[in-house]
């Protein structure tokens, strides 16, 4: 019980460390990741160009964990591999997985959607295409842009990335 409520008990912003979040790095490199101050910046440009970094989306995701919303980042992570899927029978698993995960009602990682699009959602399992989730798939992405990604910008994860870029950079050019 001390364990669960010593967790809880950290600020948002607390963690001074990061890289335990990120993908691993290959054995060549060194540990610290060698992120550029330029790719770092851009993630600030839009959510897009954040989602597209594979390491802004793990920073991204660690940032989710510590304000327990990591869900949405998950869900919207689950419809981008659902869209790939060209077999109709993987469709329809791959889509019930994806309702009962994050969608029907106390799923266990349930987004936060209004009962209109929940039940549109459900609907369309009936016959699943790629565009299945696309409704929710667009409320959640809104969510996290209008939401967390700000939140995200001004939190330590995202400062001290950029702040160990910069050093590095510095570093390079001594």
């Amino acid at each position: 019980m001390k364990t669960r409520l010593g967790c809880l008990s950290h600020k948002s912003d607390s963690y001074s460390d990061f890289t335990a979040f990120l993908p691993p790095v290959q054995e060549k490199a060194p540990k610290c990741m060698k992120l550029s101050t330029d790719e770092v910046v851009r993630w600030a440009e839009s959510f897009d160009v954040l989602l597209c970094n594979k390491y802004g989306l793990a920073a991204f995701r660690a940032f989710l964990r510590t304000e327990f919303s990591d869900e949405n980042i998950e869900f919207w992570m689950a419809c981008e591999d659902y869209k790939k899927i060209k077999s109709p029978s993987k469709l329809m698993t791959k889509a019930n997985k994806i309702y009962e995960q994050f969608i029907d009602i106390q799923a266990p990682r349930e987004v936060n959607i209004d009962f209109h699009t929940r039940e549109l959602t459900k609907q369309n399992l009936l016959e699943p295409t790629t565009s299945t989730f696309s409704d929710v798939q667009g409320r959640v992405y809104s969510l996290m842009e209008k939401d967390s990604y700000p939140r995200f910008l001004r939190s330590n994860i995202y400062i001290d990335i950029l702040n160990k870029a910069q050093s590095q950079r510095q570093r390079r050019s001594f």
